[in-house]
């Protein structure tokens, strides 16, 4: 089964005091791109936190967030050097006395000097990061739930039209040996207005028909394509995130599709080639969502 690389996953866990709140959210990309956005508590998580995306998430461009919301009795306040302060205000008061400049905001000025205002260090304990890792889980777990889900809905998608690709096919192989009698009628008349009817050597005729004819021949492509077509299903089924490998087969199918294409020197069957390059245009384009 495949997934899609687009997913979005949240998870809140309240426990009172503080709520803690995961999100995460991916686009399309060949690669994983990881954008982390966690409070400063959690910097020592950062590295496990990546870890456990590159191994679940494998691509995409993701952005994962952690939210903290303490209620008013949890919240730390800043505390004050007075001391520090104290001494910064008397050296400002007496610089200004000393070049006569008014002292109406002295006090603001000392506040914003560096070590007055004093923030206690955000750390979290063991059983707080227990909380938010689970929390994570669950965002995780409901992230790979969407991606699974969106899957499953690209997955009908491609496959229907591939379905169509195999019918324009079958099509084909009904409309190709119409196309030998038109061949021959068609050069035969051309051989005719240019030398006479009477002068056609009907032997060399039907050794040059013959010759040309298998240049035309398209039993190969079609087998070929069939194959691609099946083996594109079989993939699909697969457990392993198949996104790559259902490109390169894509690939192969267009490859064929336009032999067959070129081969095909009859309107009915360029009309059937048409109808399956526009389907696998789209198969393409889904494909870029696919994991």
């Amino acid at each position: 089964m495949i997934r899609s690389m687009t997913g979005y996953g949240i998870a809140v866990h309240d426990s009172g005091n503080t709520k803690y709140t995961v999100e995460i959210k991916s686009l399309n990309s060949k690669f994983l791109e990881l954008s982390l956005r966690i409070p400063k508590a959690f910097s020592e998580k950062e590295f496990q936190l990546r870890t456990e995306c590159n191994k679940q998430i494998e691509r995409g461009k993701v952005n994962l967030s952690i939210n903290v919301e303490q209620s008013g009795s949890a919240v730390k306040a800043a505390s004050i050097d007075a001391t520090l302060l104290k001494h910064y205000y008397e050296q400002l008061k007496a610089v200004s006395t000393e070049l006569d400049e008014t002292t109406g905001n002295l006090m603001q000025l000392a506040l914003g000097l560096p070590e007055v205002v004093k923030y206690t260090e955000d750390t979290i304990s063991e059983e707080e990061w227990k909380l938010v890792e689970k929390t994570f889980q669950q965002a995780l777990a409901n992230f790979q739930q969407f991606r699974g889900d969106e899957g499953a809905v690209l997955q009908q998608e491609v496959s229907n039209r591939i379905n169509i690709i195999l019918k324009n096919l079958d099509q084909v192989e009904i409309e190709e040996p119409k196309r030998i009698p038109v061949i021959r009628e068609r050069l035969n008349q051309y051989l005719a207005d240019a030398v006479g009817a009477d002068t056609i050597d009907q032997n060399r005729f039907e050794q040059e028909l013959i010759y040309y004819i298998d240049k035309l021949d398209v039993t190969e492509e079609k087998v070929r394509l069939r194959t691609h077509c099946n083996y594109f299903l079989e993939t699909l089924q697969g457990a392993d995130a198949n996104g790559k490998k259902l490109g390169f087969i894509s690939q192969e199918i267009g490859r064929e599709i336009n032999t067959l294409g070129s081969k095909a020197n009859d309107a009915a069957m360029q009309k059937l080639v048409v109808g399956m390059k526009e389907e696998l245009e789209k198969i393409k384009e889904q494909l870029l969502n696919v994991l």
